[in-house]
């Protein structure tokens, strides 16, 4: 027979779960108590420079740091290629003028005399051979000229015949002037030529890098000398008076948080706290696994939100890190 052993609850033993329970009670408050903030920095938006032609640079007109207004100048290429090619181009252009005027005027009047005298020549060259004909004809009927004369005399006429047709034809066209369709083909010609060369002109203008907007330089990769490629980023520019606040809104308060929220920011190295204006709250958080959607873990998800900046003073420095106090939006339980 095996004795049962009974156990009995000393006061030792409930003092020691009683101060277990305290201890957990009290972590769980100091969670719960825990101060509500989003976390983040700022940041400015960028804007990045490309360059679009592959020349390279021969000068650099800012440095890093630098605040430039919208269309100033930031660097340049060497244009000297492209100022050949729309020297060309504009010796194209020059010529189709000249042809488009010379159709609209017309044969000058020195021509058309020329023309005339030739064709009067002529005249006179078939007349000629008319009556040289005539008379190889009546030769031929007394028996006194062969059937190869009279054959001769034929061509003769024939070929001054046809030399009038051709010469009376250059005549009327040049009366009748230019064709219509071709001063239009010699217009659109015109028209194309034009068209590239204000590409080439916006290819050389482009050759000057130049701020979009009021900014200011962050940084210049290249050197004066070095040759970057079509689309490699030549400078990058930060906008904005001040940089925005950059942070996370936790989701248990995202719902109370929309655009032009006024919230309290404070910066690091600046000792008073800052007021902000939300500008922005993304409509997905920033990373939401197959789980983070269960009650017990959508509290977990945080929006990215920019916030505007009352600085009252100077720029405030990129990259600091911010928070911003929500406990006025914490849930009430």
């Amino acid at each position: 027979m095996t004795a049962s052993k009974t156990c009995y609850s000393t006061p030792t033993h409930r003092y020691r779960v009683a101060l277990v329970l305290v201890a957990l009670t009290g972590l769980l408050v100091g969670c719960d108590e825990a101060p509500l903030q989003a976390l983040g920095q700022l940041q400015s938006e960028r804007i990045e420079v490309v360059a679009e032609s592959n020349e390279p640079i021969i000068a650099i007109d800012v440095r890093e740091g630098d605040t430039v207004s919208a269309g100033a100048s930031l660097l340049r290429q060497d244009a000297t290629r492209l100022k050949a090619r729309r020297a060309g181009m504009q010796a194209e252009i020059e010529r189709t003028l000249a042809v488009l005027s010379e159709q609209h005027e017309g044969v000058r009047a020195e021509a058309r005399v020329v023309a005339q005298a030739r064709l009067d020549a002529v005249r006179v060259e078939l007349a000629l051979t008319q009556k040289t004909l005539e008379r190889v004809q009546e030769l031929r009927k007394k028996q006194l000229a062969s059937q190869e004369s009279a054959d001769v005399a034929e061509r003769n006429r024939q070929a001054a015949l046809a030399q009038v047709a051709v010469l009376e034809a250059q005549l009327n066209e040049m009366d009748a002037g230019t064709r219509s369709q071709q001063i239009a083909q010699t217009e659109a010609q015109l028209v194309a030529q034009r068209a590239q060369d204000r590409l080439l002109e916006i290819d050389e203008e482009r050759l000057v890098s130049r701020a979009g907007v009021a900014a200011r330089v962050d940084s210049l990769p290249f050197e004066v000398g070095e040759r970057p490629r079509v689309g490699d980023v030549v400078a990058v520019l930060l906008t904005g008076l001040q940089p925005l606040a950059r942070v996370y809104i936790p989701e248990t308060v995202r719902a109370q948080i929309d655009i032009g929220t006024s919230l309290v920011v404070s910066v690091d190295g600046v000792a008073e706290p800052l007021q902000a204006t939300v500008l922005r709250v993304d409509s997905e958080a920033t990373f939401t696994p197959y789980f983070a959607l269960s009650e017990q873990d959508r509290g977990r998800l945080s929006y990215l939100a920019e916030l505007a900046i009352d600085s009252r003073g100077a720029r405030l420095p990129e990259g600091v890190p911010v928070q911003v106090s929500l406990e006025q939006y914490r849930p009430r339980k």
